[in-house]
């Protein structure tokens, strides 16, 4: 488009939480017509009720400001502190982009526009960028742990195909604790739970606990995880304890193997239909496994919402706790791509 067809001045909006490549798209596209794109980012008192896990506004524009260093300076940045923002008074702007979802807000904007006796702004439309799945890209399903920023899975693919086998190289990463240990006596689990338990008064997602002792410990406490794996097992060693622990609690009882130093697709299967169950009706699930279930954590984090806790114990020394982010996905996503498979 040459430049005596461009906008001077153009107006985007929106959340741009977790700046994905969606974002980036919509945001070249904008620039490749207009000379000065005005980017309005929704102001934190706007996506306080939307959801508790959307960064504050200063870490979302320095995200937006990394993303863009590469492309162009030719934008700005402001707080948009209501729908409409200077839209619908703007008198230099000429053109504002959207997606398909908020095209009606920008004809409301216009229709105010014209009661002004102002000219209406082009509404460009940019279709959104598509995942892996064939689903949009968005914030909203990065938060829930589906894909990552650039819309791929966090589950890598030949994980879905064949089993997975421990490897030197990746056990060697595991010797220490992923997280943060609770330092407690292990003839007495109930010290360490109870500062778990303090610990996790608010969390923004499902709490997982791996691990007999665990999940026993926590229940014991009056705080059973909405999510639970056991195998009958304590230090390799079949634990007289495992009958205390209340199943009747739990909306679902899944089955499932995975031997020791393994990651089965059976056990996959059963981590995915656990997380779904939590997150589409809120269930707590118990998973009992027939082998061993300390690996889990490795192909819990990739499906968790980000908010979410994992414990785990870590024997003779406590409970090991974690809360899911990008950043623990992109680590087990890492470890599980030095596995071997067949």
């Amino acid at each position: 488009m040459g430049l005596e067809m461009m906008h001077r001045v153009g107006l985007v909006g929106g959340t741009f939480d977790r700046f994905h490549s969606g974002h980036r798209s919509l945001i070249e596209q904008a620039l490749s017509k207009c000379q000065l794109l005005e980017i309005w980012i929704s102001s934190d008192e706007m996506i306080r009720s939307k959801d508790s896990r959307i960064k504050s506004w200063d870490v979302r524009e320095e995200e937006l400001l990394t993303a863009l260093s590469d492309i162009s300076s030719d934008f700005s940045t402001h707080i948009l502190r209501d729908n409409f923002g200077p839209a619908p008074s703007h008198n230099e702007a000429s053109a504002i982009f959207c997606t398909q979802e908020t095209y009606e807000q920008c004809e409301e904007i216009n229709r105010i526009r014209e009661g002004d006796g102002l000219s209406p702004l082009e509404v460009i439309v940019v279709r959104k960028s598509m995942a892996w799945d064939g689903k949009p890209i968005s914030s909203s399903r990065i938060r829930s742990g589906e894909i990552d920023r650039e819309g791929q899975p966090w589950i890598p693919e030949i994980l879905r195909e064949n089993n997975a086998y421990l490897t030197p190289e990746v056990e060697s990463q595991l010797k220490k604790p992923f997280g943060v240990l609770i330092e407690g006596p292990e003839e007495n689990p109930s010290v360490a739970i109870n500062e778990v338990v303090s610990l996790i008064s608010e969390i923004e997602g499902p709490l997982i606990a791996v691990g007999d002792v665990t999940v026993l410990s926590l229940q014991n406490e009056g705080r059973t995880a909405d999510i639970c794996l056991i195998d009958g097992q304590t230090k390799r060693e079949k634990w007289p304890k495992v009958g205390e622990i209340d199943q009747d609690i739990f909306h679902n009882i899944i089955d499932c193997t995975s031997p020791a130093g393994s990651l089965t697709k059976s056990l996959l299967e059963a981590c995915e239909k656990s997380v779904s169950s939590w997150s589409k009706m809120g269930e707590r699930t118990l998973v009992r496994v027939n082998g061993e279930e300390d690996l889990a954590p490795l192909i819990l984090h990739p499906l968790l919402p980000i908010g979410s806790v994992v414990l785990y114990g870590q024997p003779g020394k406590g409970v090991v706790l974690r809360r899911c982010n990008e950043e623990s996905k992109q680590r087990c996503r890492d470890l599980l791509r030095r596995f071997s498979f067949n």
